[in-house]
């Protein structure tokens, strides 16, 4: 009866959290935000209670598990309207490799080290530091790596959700004065901008608008 009873939770959790993820949206398991990577854990940790405790009432475990989700789908959409909120939960992207030069000092505040960045850069067949131009570690962890001698026509962001980046204004030479007159030529007004990107020399706009 034990067994029968320990079989069921565990193909009832499989379902729940099967189900669970699908409302939480798709998202491969290197790409977890810390946010993401936290509820992923406590669900786990909960239904491997109740897996264990079987004699326990299946509310205490399911309740829980309903509320995480809950509150990630929230956050997720509040995070998705605020680039403040996004990056205090998540964080930002870092530039570790800019031009050519690595960033050290982005490396520490990272607490990134030279043998983090040579394992990645292994793990994409990239033999030298020499061989790459940009590589950037995203929030999730993984190093998005430009090589040299590649399409060098990446698009920038310079606008995200109505906020101008300023480290990339100085890596395409341009200030805020270009940005506003360009904005002007197009009647648009930085707060309505949700993305621009730098791309040949040209900014590339998407509204607010034309997101809904």
């Amino acid at each position: 009866m034990n067994i029968i009873m320990v079989l069921f939770r565990t193909l009832l959790f499989y379902v729940v959290i099967a189900l669970v993820y699908r409302f939480m949206g798709k998202r491969e398991v290197g790409e977890l935000s810390i946010m993401d990577f936290i509820v992923s854990l406590l669900i786990t940790e909960l239904a491997a209670i109740a897996i264990d405790k079987y004699k326990s009432n299946l509310l205490i475990t399911i309740i829980p598990i309903m509320a995480l989700v809950i509150v990630q789908i929230v956050i997720a959409k509040i995070s998705l309207k605020s680039q403040d909120i996004r990056e205090s939960i998540e964080g930002k992207p870092s530039v570790i490799i800019n031009r050519g030069k690595i960033n050290f000092k982005e490396m520490l505040s990272q607490r990134y080290n030279l043998d983090d960045l040579l394992t990645q850069l292994r793990e994409q067949s990239v033999k030298s530091i020499e061989d790459v131009d940009y590589a950037i570690l995203e929030t999730s962890g993984k190093l998005s790596i430009f090589q040299k001698g590649s399409d060098k026509n990446y698009p920038l962001p310079v606008i995200i959700d109505g906020k101008i980046d300023e480290e990339t204004l100085v890596q395409i030479k341009k200030d805020e004065s270009w940005i506003n007159k360009v904005l002007n030529d197009k009647n648009f007004k930085l707060e309505d901008v949700f993305y621009a990107f730098y791309r040949n020399n040209n900014l590339f706009i998407i509204k607010k608008e034309n997101i809904k």
